[in-house]
C-alpha cells in the first residue's frame, strides 16, 4: 500500500509533464512541416546513390590495378 502512495503521484507527474511537453511542441511549431522531412529523406537518398556509384567505379579501378 505504501508503494502505491509513491507510484500514483509519480505516474501523475510523468503524465502531466508529457502533456505539457506535447503542448509546448505544438505551440513552438514542431509539427508544422511533416511532409518536408519525408521529402528530404528522398533527396538525400538520391545524393548518396550518386556518391555510391562513384565509389563503385573507384573500387573497380582499384581491383584492376
Amino acid at each position: 500500500m505504501s508503494g502505491l502512495a509513491i507510484l500514483i503521484p509519480v505516474a501523475l507527474l510523468m503524465g502531466l509533464s508529457g502533456l505539457a511537453f506535447f503542448f509546448w511542441a505544438m505551440r513552438n511549431g514542431q509539427f508544422e512541416d511533416l511532409d518536408g522531412a519525408a521529402q528530404r529523406v528522398l533527396i538525400d537518398d538520391e545524393a548518396q546513390s550518386a556518391t555510391a556509384q562513384d565509389d563503385d567505379k573507384m573500387d573497380e579501378k582499384h581491383d584492376k590495378a
